[in-house]
């Protein structure tokens, strides 16, 4: 049965009047501020003696397109595990990285290359935009299932400026390194994410739980979208990197950690399994966490053996978070964790921090040699010490989760004004409430769409 004509009117005008306005906004500041890099510009690049070869985009693009595809094929498929929702995981993963590509854009072109009352944009922008949508899809996962596109978009409009502001403050102000994210992208990503899906807790969400689950076709699609982040990884890690021997070295421990986490993964899913079989959700999700654990610390003087042990662990950990802590978490503290992004983002993501800090106290100019400037700036210049700036690193893992919490609790403040139109309690996880599905007249076994569930937070 079709909605209320109340509540038909307000989804066909909430959706597209968002879009449109966010659209013209960035556009208008787009206008005033945007402007091409020395890279990019037509006139300043051929100022120089330079050659084409030596332009930036050669040495980045590759690195942006893996990133990009990790953005919008890897996650959005993802999460396309649910039986009902697949439409709107990868859907709804399109226009919200489409829209945080350009939000994103201008909070970190003001905060970081805004001069000459500009923001200059290149290859290297693109790549931190796709960063931060990552950063926003992490917290997407956490509700998914539970929110509206109109609801999902102030989402990103809010946690796309305060993840330049906490990337900023750690980066600029802090001095810290997090070249894969383990603290910048997962850990606040996640954390925005899981108190966000706290204070928009539904205590009658069993009336989808049917619908929670996974088809064998669904975890196969998801199942896609784990080879294309797992593959992809050693580049996300590396495309931020100084070019040379730190690019290098955080694709190899990237990669040797992704096979350790993979490894561990499948042997704690047949261990903890029942009767000794493996669980898709564990394979899908936990297998990644390695790529996770070692963010912070890939650039650094890791060793092989290190990303080994810390792509093991991290997947343990992950393995075991799904299939234990995920309950307690929505029983105990009532947060609804659809897709288990503490599991694979957040958990993983406090450890590479705190791997992060133990590789940075071991920092000597006997083990990084010259390459000590690259990797450890302020080391090197003798304005700290390895040990104060394992402090430092220490620090920014604190005021990450809590510019996170915080956010992530104005933001589901902000989710909860009742003329946001969220899915009711009765008809979470179901793509026909914002999608054309084929066949959903004839689909009798999905049930109708009832006009009083429907209208339930009209």
């Amino acid at each position: 049965m079709a909605p209320t004509p109340r509540r038909a009117a307000r989804r066909r005008l909430q959706l597209p009047l968002l879009c449109l306005l966010l659209q013209g906004a960035t556009a208008i500041l787009f206008a005033v501020f945007v402007r091409y890099d020395h890279e990019t510009d037509a006139a300043r690049w051929h100022e120089g003696n330079h050659s084409n070869a030596d332009n930036e985009f050669y040495f980045r693009y590759p690195s942006f397109q893996d990133v990009h595809a990790m953005v919008f094929v890897g996650f959005g498929f993802l999460m396309a595990f649910l039986q009902r929702y697949s439409f709107s995981s990868v859907g709804f993963t399109f226009l919200l990285a489409a829209f945080a590509l350009q939000w994103s854009t201008l909070v970190q072109g003001f905060l970081h290359s805004f001069h000459d009352s500009h923001i200059h944009v290149g290859v290297e922008s693109m790549i931190n935009a796709d960063f931060c949508a990552g950063a926003v899809l992490i917290s997407f996962g956490a509700v998914l299932g539970k929110t509206g596109p109109a609801q999902l978009l102030l989402m990103a409009l809010l946690e796309v400026a305060l993840f330049g502001i906490n990337e900023f403050v750690l980066l600029s102000l802090l001095g810290v390194k997090d070249a894969g994210g383990s603290m910048t992208i997962h850990t606040f990503g996640a954390y925005f994410g899981l108190v966000l899906s706290r204070v928009l807790y539904r205590p009658q969400l069993e009336k989808s739980k049917h619908r929670q689950g996974s088809v064998y076709h669904s975890d196969l699609f998801a199942m896609i979208g784990t080879i294309f982040l797992w593959i992809f990884w050693p580049s996300f890690n590396s495309a931020p990197t100084t070019l040379g021997d730190g690019q290098h070295r955080t694709a190899l421990n990237t990669y040797y950690s992704l096979t350790a986490s993979t490894l561990s993964t499948f042997a704690l899913s047949a261990l903890v399994g029942k009767d000794g079989r493996l669980d898709m959700v564990h394979i899908q999700n936990a297998a990644l966490a390695g790529g996770v654990v070692v963010g912070t610390a890939s650039e650094m003087m890791l060793t092989p053996f290190g990303a080994l042990a810390a792509g093991f662990l991290a997947g343990t950990v992950s393995t075991l978070g799904y299939k234990f802590f995920t309950p307690v978490l929505e029983s105990k503290f009532k947060v609804q964790d659809t897709c288990g992004v503490h599991n694979l983002h957040g958990m993983p993501g406090v450890l590479g921090a705190l791997l992060g800090v133990l590789v940075t106290g071991l920092a000597t100019r006997d083990t990084y040699g010259d390459g000590l400037q690259s990797v450890f700036p302020r080391i090197a210049e003798g304005q700290r010490s390895a040990t104060a700036q394992a402090m430092y690193q220490l620090l920014a893992l604190f005021v990450t989760l809590t510019v996170a919490a915080v956010g992530g609790g104005i933001g589901g403040c902000l989710l909860k004004l009742p003329f946001l139109d969220g899915p009711p309690d009765s008809q979470c996880f179901e793509d026909r409430i914002y999608w054309e599905v084929p066949g959903e007249h004839e689909d009798e076994a999905q049930g109708p769409l009832r006009e009083e569930e429907l209208d339930t937070q009209a």
